[in-house]
C-alpha cells in the first residue's frame, strides 16, 4: 500500500509528464516540426501522448527492447528501434536521430522535437533540433560526393556493433575499436596490414557485416589491435589494419588519442566514414571529412539487462 507521500510524489511526476508532453506538442506546432520522437521507456501513458499529438505532427516511438515494442502496440505511431544501450539523455537523442536519418525518416534541414528521460525516472527532457549538415553522411552538400554508395543499413549495423562493444568490452573491461566504411580502394592505400587478415579467403557473402551470424566473430576480432576496412555494401575487406593516412584531421578535442586521430585523418584523406569506440570511456564517435560529427556518450549505468529495470545513478 502506498503512503500519502508516495502517492503525492507519483501525482507530481504524472503532472510533470503531462505538462512536458503538452509543451512538446505546442513547440512542435510553433516550429512546424517534421516529427515528434519519444522514447517508450520515458512515457508512462502512451495513450495520453498519442491523444495529445494526434493531428499536429507525425509521432515516432523509440523502442530499445521487446518490452518497449510490446507497450507500443496499438498506438498510432511509427516505431523506431534502437540498441538497448543506456546513454546519457543527449546521447539517447543523438543515437535515435542518426538512426532515423540513416533510415530516411529525417532529412537535412528537418526540425523535430524529442522527448526522453532517464530509465526508470520518467520523462524529464524536451529537446528541439534541426537536422544539420553533420548528419548528411552519405551524400555531402557542397562537398565532393563519396566515391561509392554507403548503404544506410551498413552504417547503422556498424554503429550498433560499436555500441554493443562499448557495453560488452572484454572480460568486463572496455576495449577500443575503429571501423572505416566506404572508399575502400583509397583507404587501402593508407593501410599497413597486420600479421593476419582474419577475413582472407572467405567469400564476400561470408564476410558481409549485414550477416548477423558473424556478429560475434566481428566482436572478437574487434578486440585485437587495428582497424576494420568495410566496403559501402557491407563486405569486410580486412581487419587488424594499421592506418597511415596522408592528411591530418581537424584538431582533436582534448583527451582523444591515436585511434581518434587515425579516424580523423583517414576521413580527411579519403571519402569515407569512420566509427570509433573509446577504450577509456566507452563513448562511440562518428567521423566524416576529418571531423567528429557525432559523439554518443556512455552513461555510467551501462546496458539494460533486457528491458526496463530501473537503475539509480
Amino acid at each position: 500500500m502506498q503512503s500519502k507521500g508516495t502517492q503525492s510524489m507519483a501525482k507530481d511526476e504524472a503532472d510533470l509528464a503531462k505538462s512536458i508532453i503538452q509543451a512538446a506538442v505546442s513547440v512542435a506546432k510553433a516550429v512546424s516540426a517534421k516529427a515528434l520522437f519519444a522514447y517508450v521507456h520515458a512515457i508512462d501513458d502512451l495513450e495520453a501522448l498519442q491523444a495529445a499529438v494526434k493531428g499536429s505532427t507525425k509521432l515516432y516511438l523509440v523502442a530499445r527492447d521487446a518490452t518497449d515494442q510490446q507497450r507500443a502496440k496499438g498506438i498510432s505511431a511509427e516505431l523506431l528501434t534502437v540498441p538497448a544501450f543506456d546513454l546519457t539523455r543527449m546521447g539517447q537523442i543523438k543515437m535515435a536521430t542518426i538512426i532515423a536519418f540513416s533510415q530516411r525518416l529525417l532529412q537535412q534541414g528537418d526540425v523535430f522535437v524529442f522527448l526522453s528521460g532517464a530509465v526508470g525516472r520518467g520523462i524529464d527532457t524536451l529537446v528541439t533540433m534541426r537536422v544539420g549538415e553533420e548528419y548528411e553522411l552519405f551524400q555531402s552538400v557542397g562537398q565532393p560526393k563519396l566515391t561509392e554508395h554507403i548503404r544506410r543499413a551498413v552504417f547503422e549495423k556498424v554503429l550498433r556493433i560499436a555500441l554493443e562493444l562499448a557495453h560488452e568490452g572484454r572480460e568486463g573491461k572496455p576495449i577500443g575499436a575503429l571501423f572505416v566504411i566506404g572508399d575502400h580502394r583509397d583507404t587501402e592505400k593508407f593501410c599497413l596490414p597486420g600479421r593476419i587478415n582474419p577475413f582472407k579467403g572467405y567469400t564476400e557473402k561470408e564476410r558481409n557485416i549485414l550477416d548477423d551470424s558473424i556478429d560475434e566473430s566481428i566482436k572478437e576480432i574487434a578486440k585485437l589491435d587495428g582497424a576494420f576496412v568495410i566496403k559501402g555494401n557491407g563486405v569486410i575487406i580486412a581487419a587488424c589494419m594499421t592506418l597511415r593516412p596522408a592528411l591530418a584531421g581537424e584538431q582533436l578535442p582534448q583527451g582523444l588519442g591515436a585511434r581518434h586521430a587515425a579516424a580523423a585523418a583517414i576521413t580527411a584523406s579519403t571519402k569515407s566514414i569512420a566509427i570509433t569506440l573509446s577504450e577509456s570511456t566507452g563513448d562511440v564517435r562518428v567521423w566524416r571529412r576529418g571531423e567528429m560529427i557525432t559523439e554518443l556518450e556512455k552513461s555510467t549505468r551501462g546496458l539494460l539487462d533486457g528491458a526496463t529495470t530501473p537503475r539509480v545513478p
